[in-house]
C-alpha cells in the first residue's frame, strides 16, 4: 500500500502535511496539480518544502494540464449541447469550474496508472467544512478530520511553522478566504475588493483576461470592469464621509 498527499501549498493541504511528517504518519509521494495560475508564494513555499521532502526522501511528483491554462480559457474549440461551437471555456468558477474538472481527472489517472488500487490519497479538508468530504471513496483519507483541525487550526499551525504566504508585503490569508488560482471565479466580493485595492498586479491581470472573454466575472452580471467603477465609487464616498 502506498501512501500519497494531495497537496495544493494551500493552508489546509500544507498544515496536513506538515503534520503527517511531524506525526511519522505512512506517507512515500506528495502530488501538486500546477495550474499555472497560482500565486508566486505558493511556488516559493513548494520550493521550500522541497527541500524537506528530500531530507525525509519523499518522493515529489508534479502534474500539469496538457495544455496551457489560457488556451483551454480562450482558445479550445468547445461544442455544446446545442450543437454551437465556441472558443474556450471562460472564466473558471461557479457551475463550470473545468479547471478543477482537469486537476481531479489528472491525479487520478496518475494515482490509477501508477498504483491500481493499491493506495490512499490523503486529502487537506478541515473539519469545520466536511461537506466537501466523499466517503463513498475507500482511497481517500481524511487526516485534519481525524485530528479535529479546522481551517483556522490549519492557518495558526503553518504560521507557527514559518509558513505565512506573504506575497509582496501582503499576507495572502489576511485579506482572501482561499489562496487558490489567483484567477479563480468563485472569489467573493470581500475577496475581489481586496485584490483591487493590495494586490493591483493581478487585478491587471484579471483586467486583461476580461478583455478577451465576454462572459462577466460575477455572478454572470458583473464583468471586472463592473467589479472595479463599483469599488471605485465605495471608496469615493469613503473619503467623503
Amino acid at each position: 500500500m502506498k501512501y500519497i498527499a494531495s497537496v495544493s501549498f494551500g493552508k489546509d493541504s500544507l498544515a496536513m502535511l506538515l503534520k503527517l511528517i511531524k506525526e511519522k504518519e505512512p506517507l512515500d509521494e506528495i502530488i501538486f496539480y500546477d495550474t499555472g495560475m497560482e500565486f508566486k508564494v505558493i511556488y516559493k513555499i513548494r520550493d521550500k518544502i522541497l527541500e524537506l521532502l528530500k531530507s525525509k526522501n519523499i518522493k515529489y511528483t508534479e502534474l500539469k494540464s496538457k495544455q496551457p491554462f489560457e488556451y483551454t480559457m480562450f482558445e479550445k474549440p468547445v461544442k455544446h449541447r446545442n450543437g454551437t461551437c465556441s472558443k474556450g471555456y471562460s472564466w473558471c468558477g461557479g457551475r463550470c469550474r473545468w479547471g478543477t474538472t482537469e486537476k481531479n481527472k489528472a491525479i487520478s489517472a496518475y494515482l490509477k496508472n501508477n498504483y491500481g488500487n493499491d493506495y490512499i490519497e490523503y486529502i487537506g479538508i478541515a473539519s469545520d467544512e466536511t461537506e466537501r468530504i466523499r466517503y463513498d471513496n475507500i482511497h481517500k483519507s481524511y487526516p485534519l478530520v481525524k485530528w479535529n483541525m479546522t481551517e483556522k487550526d490549519c492557518l495558526n499551525y503553518c504560521y507557527k511553522h514559518g509558513f505565512n504566504w506573504d506575497e509582496d508585503g501582503i499576507l495572502l490569508y489576511e485579506i482572501l478566504d482561499r489562496v487558490s488560482c489567483w484567477c479563480c471565479a468563485n472569489k467573493n466580493l470581500k475577496e475581489l475588493r481586496n485584490y483591487h485595492k493590495h494586490l493591483p498586479t493581478y487585478w491587471n491581470k484579471l483586467k486583461e483576461f476580461q478583455q478577451r472573454t465576454n462572459r462577466p466575472f460575477k455572478n454572470n452580471k458583473y464583468t471586472i470592469f463592473d467589479l472595479e467603477e463599483r469599488f471605485k465609487q465605495e471608496l469615493k464616498g469613503s473619503e467623503n464621509k
